[in-house]
């Protein structure tokens, strides 16, 4: 009884993109609802995306920058009109859209005069600007300008630090932000005196400087989400067995999705997920009578999850519970 109401529940459970929009190559707009939710679980998916999304989310971007024969960074260079801090200042602004790991080098090779855009800096492969338009300096003389560049991959905000590095190159503040702005709102629908009709939709509005879209991070942010809960589901398949004289649910092996991060979808996901959703199906939904119901409840068993986590030895402990009380819930609860 219980697994067929879970199974219409996920059925209906839906994630759509209902906008989504360029403004400009480093501005994109997406507009995405979830619904229906339980009321009260909108808020705490809103809340963990968001974060997820503001400071979560890796992107490359530059964080180094290395002037050949330039004594310091306020020191300035013959035919070239911007100072080396406003120089810094554009090449942090520039927006990269790559997969690779750890540091990678970078260069720029111009030859004078004219403007310095995005689109002169040789990147290495696997990695694109997204907007090769946007201004690094301006040339006034016919001089030769060599920059060395660094690129990381990271997440958040990384202030640079105080003293510039032995070799001579100057940090820059990163931001490893791909998301500029996330927010979210919750509305209500249903009857609101009946709490099985009323129901919740989460709408998710998100803004990206280009090196990913807004559907790409919302997925890589369910993605960071599952990071953070599938360490609590591992278990060691030995342990994975019933005592003697328990009833007790046993979460099975959370499988990991592989190397390409793609959650493998087999019967053990399945059937895990299933069993997860008895915490929203609480115990005066089953066919249990009013005594039954009473002991339960005062012994703080309010779903069927605490009661699939509560042991016999625990439930015979309970005042005025008996044992065919057990023979009873036991049908009830493990019947397939």
């Amino acid at each position: 009884m219980f697994r067929e109401k879970v199974t219409i529940c996920s059925r209906l459970l839906q994630w759509k993109c209902v906008e989504s929009r360029v403004d400009n190559k480093r501005l994109l707009y997406g507009r995405f609802t979830l619904s229906p939710l339980i009321k009260g679980k909108a808020e705490t998916i809103g809340l963990v995306m968001r974060r997820i999304l503001l400071g979560e989310i890796e992107t490359m971007c530059i964080t180094r920058a290395k002037f050949i024969k330039l004594p310091h960074e306020f020191s300035t260079i013959a035919g070239v009109e911007d100072s080396i801090q406003e120089i810094l200042m554009s090449l942090k602004q520039i927006v990269l859209r790559g997969n690779l790991d750890g540091i990678h080098g970078a260069t720029i090779c111009f030859s004078g005069p004219g403007y310095l855009l995005s689109q002169d800096i040789i990147l290495p492969p696997s990695v694109e600007i997204i907007d090769n338009s946007q201004y690094i300096a301006k040339i006034t003389e016919p001089i030769d300008l060599f920059i060395e560049l660094i690129i990381e991959r990271n997440c958040g905000y990384r202030r640079k630090s105080p003293k510039n590095l032995q070799d001579g190159s100057y940090p820059t503040d990163a931001v490893f932000m791909p998301v500029i702005n996330a927010n979210y709102s919750i509305h209500s629908y249903g009857n609101e005196n009946d709490e099985k009709d009323n129901h919740e939709i989460l709408i998710f509005e998100i803004w990206t400087n280009g090196s990913l879209t807004p559907k790409e991070a919302i997925n890589e942010a369910s993605r960071n989400l599952i990071d953070l809960i599938v360490p609590f589901l591992q278990v060691e398949e030995e342990k994975l067995q019933v005592e003697k004289f328990k009833t007790r649910l046993v979460l099975p092996l959370y499988p990991l999705y592989d190397q390409h991060r793609k959650l493998l979808r087999n019967e053990k996901v399945k059937r895990m997920e299933r069993d997860l959703e008895f915490e929203h199906l609480y115990i005066d939904q089953s066919e249990l009578t009013p005594r039954i119901y009473n002991c339960l409840k005062k012994a703080n068993i309010n779903t069927v999850l605490d009661l699939l986590y509560t042991s016999r030895e625990d439930l015979m402990r309970i005042e005025h519970f008996r044992l065919e009380d057990l023979h009873r819930l036991q049908k009830l609860t493990f019947q397939s």
